[in-house]
C-alpha cells in the first residue's frame, strides 16, 4: 500500500506543469483573499475615522453653540405691537434661544410677545418658567402659560424671583399695564398689560447691576430702533453728569437676537471704587440659580 507522501512524489514528478498550475492557482487565491482581507479592514478603518470626525465635528459645533447661560429672564410686553417685526423679533429670540440651549424664564401668560418668545421656546424642546403673582395667576387674566408655572406674592417678589432664577437679562420691545382686549385663540376677554411694566422692570435690574447686587449682564433687543430714544435719553445723563459712563457700560444693545446673546456672552461687570465695597443683603437672593453652574 502506497503513502499518501509517495502518491504525491508521483503527481509533481508525473505531472510538473499541472502541479505549478495548482500552486499559482492556489497561490493567486490566496493573495486575492489576502487583498480582500486588507481591503475590507481598510474600508472598515476609514469608516470609523469618518465616524469619529464625525463625532469631533458635532461635539465641536455643540461647544460652540453652547451657552455660558443656563437661563435668561426676558422682560416684554403682553401687547404684540404695531410692527409685525416685533412679533418676529420675539420668535427669533425664543429661537435663538433654543439653539443656544438656554432656557427661559419671563413672567407667565401667553398673550402678546410674552406669549410668542415663550412659545417658540417651549416648541423648542428647552424649560419655559413663567413666574406670575397669585393676583394675576386666572386665566382670563393673562391666558396660558407654556410651562412651568411659579406663583409668588406680588409683583416685587416677581422680580426677584425671575432674577434669581437668570445668568442674564433681554428686553425686548414693550410696556406693561392693564386693560381688556379680546384674545383670538379664546372665547372670553383677557385683561392684559400694556404700559410701563417692561421699562421698570428693566430700569431696575440695570439699576441693581450699578449698585452691585448682582452682576449679570443687562440686554435691549433694539428691534427697528425701538430703544433709541431710551438710550438717547441716557446718553444726555451721563453728559449732563447725572450718569456715570461706567454705569452706561451696564446696557448692552443690538438689533438682532443672535447678536445680542452674543454681546451678553462677552460682556464683563465694572464697579467703581465705591460699588465694589457695598454689602447687600440681596446678593444672596439674587445669586443662587438652582442648579446653575453659572457664576454671578
Amino acid at each position: 500500500m502506497y503513502s499518501w507522501m509517495w502518491v504525491w512524489k508521483h503527481i509533481i514528478f508525473s505531472f510538473p506543469c499541472v502541479f505549478e498550475q495548482v500552486l499559482l492557482t492556489t497561490h493567486l487565491v490566496l493573495i486575492s483573499q489576502t487583498f480582500e482581507g486588507h481591503h475590507y479592514c481598510y474600508k472598515k478603518e476609514q469608516e470609523s475615522e469618518r465616524k469619529t470626525k464625525k463625532e469631533r465635528e458635532e461635539k465641536r459645533e455643540m461647544e460652540e453653540t453652547k451657552s455660558r447661560f443656563e437661563r435668561i429672564c426676558v422682560f416684554c410686553g403682553s401687547s404684540s405691537g404695531k410692527k409685525a417685526s416685533y412679533q418676529e423679533a420675539a420668535v427669533e429670540l425664543g429661537k435663538e434661544l433654543v439653539e443656544r440651549r438656554i432656557d427661559l424664564v419671563y413672567g407667565g401668560g401667553s398673550v402678546g410677545l410674552m406669549g410668542l418668545v415663550s412659545q417658540a421656546v417651549h416648541d423648542g424642546g428647552r424649560h419655559v418658567l413663567g413666574v406670575i403673582p397669585r393676583t394675576l395667576m386666572p386665566r382670563e387674566i393673562t391666558g396660558e402659560t407654556v410651562g412651568e408655572v411659579r406663583a409668588v406674592s406680588d409683583m416685587h417678589q416677581r422680580k426677584a424671583e425671575m432674577a434669581r432664577q437668570a445668568d442674564a437679562f433681554i428686553a425686548l420691545p414693550g410696556m406693561s399695564s392693564i386693560q381688556f382686549v379680546h384674545h383670538l385663540s379664546c372665547s372670553y376677554n383677557l385683561l392684559v398689560s400694556s404700559g410701563y411694566g417692561t421699562l421698570e422692570e428693566l430700569l431696575e435690574v440695570i439699576t441693581w447691576a450699578q449698585l452691585g447686587i448682582h452682576r449679570k449682564p443687562v440686554g435691549l433687543l433694539n428691534v427697528d430702533g425701538y430703544y433709541n430714544s431710551l438710550l438717547s435719553f441716557i446718553d444726555k445723563a451721563v453728559d449732563e453728569g447725572f450718569i456715570s459712563p461706567t454705569a452706561r457700560r451696564i446696557i448692552v444693545s443690538a438689533p438682532t437676537a443672535k447678536q445680542l446673546v452674543r454681546q451678553l456672552e462677552e460682556y464683563v461687570p465694572e464697579y467703581d471704587e465705591i460699588t465694589s465695597k457695598l454689602v447687600w443683603d440681596e446678593v444672596d437672593r439674587l445669586s443662587y440659580v438652582p442648579d446653575s453652574g453659572v457664576a454671578t
